[in-house]
């Protein structure tokens, strides 16, 4: 393009000069826009971290507080309702668990020398519905007769008849246990025709008080399966598998105390006008001896004998299964087939009480110096460390004992008790020992894992039993 004026010098400029002039003007125009823009948003991130150095300390705690406060004020609204949380979180957590073994009815099998065979070999179904419990032929054993030691006893048995409820401050030994002396201990394992040991309920003061009408209805059964939760440890499964047989004649009775009561009806297992649910005769029992619930459950699971004073056979299952056979069936496969009078399932993991005593302590469930006391006097009495006797094995799981209701069976439940009580109560240490001291009967049986697993469904402990509170 070209421009003159009248006096002066006429300059030339190129159109595309004109055009990189203008686009450099452009280009200045358009940083120098930029450049607020990114100075203020530099300027606003070191603000940011600026004000984040600052006050980080109080950005943690006050949220910290604000939440400590919260679950503060929880807490202090717990009152009444404190019970219902803790039976619903307790629930949450039952019902987590997937009961994968209830009501399953399978078989279990083994190998026998390379054949798969039946653990529990019952008869067969047309057989068990026609079974009949045998006639009492009267006691052919070394032992005829038990006499139970009592404070109501004419005979002064060496100071026992004579009992304070103070003992109970530094010893187990209470007005239910009668104080066995060692010399009496001593004198309790030996065999004679007619035994006379302590075997619990020693004084009407002693505890463990049923109802008249619940004494009524265990007065009249003949074979019982029997279980109890006390402290509501657990919750009550029903037996299933039975024959019309043994609906008939076995007693079911599940012994609970109030604590397990309350639970219970908390999930909606009330007790029927008659006494029932389902199957079960539940059995309320008031005034539990012990503190210690685990020995107050070692009272229905070792002296049936006693609670049930007519019955002839009882098989008891521990709370944590659900018993799945036929009772009459089950008697006549471990009992009236073999002629045995004991039968009692074994310890899967171990043989030697001196190994058991090593696992109990590893695993809290005594305190060292507890097992101490009891090895110490097992040593002393010559207790020898043998895994088997008479080529069997010794060591007990003891969940499920069917048993005969004979003087001799009735006798080592007894003094299997009194060590329990004298000792620590994990039975497993004392069963070896009172079957060395009666010589090992060869009519008492343990037998193996495999049938234990076919009798009931195993579910394990729901949740931990709550200690009685005197």
């Amino acid at each position: 393009m070209s421009m003159a004026g009248s006096n002066g010098v006429s300059i030339t400029v190129s159109d595309e000069e004109e055009c990189d002039e203008l686009g450099r003007k452009r280009a200045r125009v358009r940083r120098k826009r930029k450049k607020p823009s990114y100075r203020a948003k530099s300027e606003l991130a070191q603000r940011v971290i600026r004000w984040l150095v600052k006050y980080w300390l109080f950005l943690v705690f006050v949220p910290a507080t604000v939440l400590l406060l919260y679950e503060a004020s929880r807490v202090g609204r717990k009152t009444s309702p404190e019970i219902a949380s803790k039976h619903s979180s307790e629930r949450a957590r039952v019902e987590k668990r997937p009961l994968m073994n209830l009501n399953r009815l399978d078989p279990k099998y083994r190998f026998v020398h390379g054949v798969r065979e039946r653990c529990l070999k019952l008869l067969p179904q047309e057989e068990l519905e026609h079974l009949d419990i045998p006639v009492d032929e009267g006691s052919t054993g070394p032992v005829n007769k038990v006499l139970y030691i009592s404070e109501r006893d004419s005979l002064d048995l060496e100071g026992s008849t004579v009992l304070s409820s103070q003992l109970t401050e530094t010893t187990r030994f209470n007005l239910f246990t009668g104080n066995q002396t060692l010399d009496q201990r001593e004198k309790s394992f030996k065999v004679n025709e007619t035994a006379m040991v302590h075997c619990g309920f020693y004084s009407d003061n002693g505890g463990f008080k049923i109802s008249n009408e619940d004494k009524n209805y265990m007065e009249r059964c003949e074979v019982v399966v029997s279980t109890c939760a006390f402290g509501g440890g657990d919750d009550l499964y029903q037996p299933i598998g039975m024959s019309g047989a043994s609906v008939r004649k076995v007693c079911f009775v599940a012994f609970w105390d109030d604590i397990t009561l309350s639970a219970q009806e908390y999930e909606k297992q009330t007790i029927g006008e008659d006494g029932f649910i389902g199957k079960w005769r539940i059995v309320v029992v008031k005034e539990l001896p012990f503190t210690d619930q685990r020995l107050n459950g070692k009272i229905p699971k070792m002296l049936s004998h006693r609670l049930f004073p007519h019955a002839k056979y009882s098989i008891w299952v521990d709370s944590k299964s659900q018993f799945r056979r036929d009772p009459l069936g089950v008697l006549e496969a471990l009992l009236w087939r073999s002629n045995s009078i004991l039968a009692i399932s074994e310890h899967g993991a171990r043989s030697s009480v001196y190994d058991e005593a090593k696992a109990v302590v590893n695993k809290n469930k005594a305190t060292p110096e507890e097992v101490e006391v009891q090895l110490t006097q097992y040593r002393l009495d010559g207790f020898p460390e043998d895994k088997r006797f008479n080529g069997k094995k010794a060591l007990a799981e003891a969940s499920v004992i069917v048993r005969e209701h004979t003087p001799l069976s009735n006798l080592f439940m007894c003094l299997w008790f009194n060590e329990v009580v004298r000792f620590t109560s994990r039975d497993q240490l004392s069963f070896p020992y009172v079957l060395w001291r009666l010589k090992a009967p060869q009519n008492i049986h343990l037998f193996p894992v495999c049938i234990r697993k076919d009798l009931v469904n195993s579910m394990g402990h729901i949740r931990k039993a709550k200690p009685l509170i005197r």
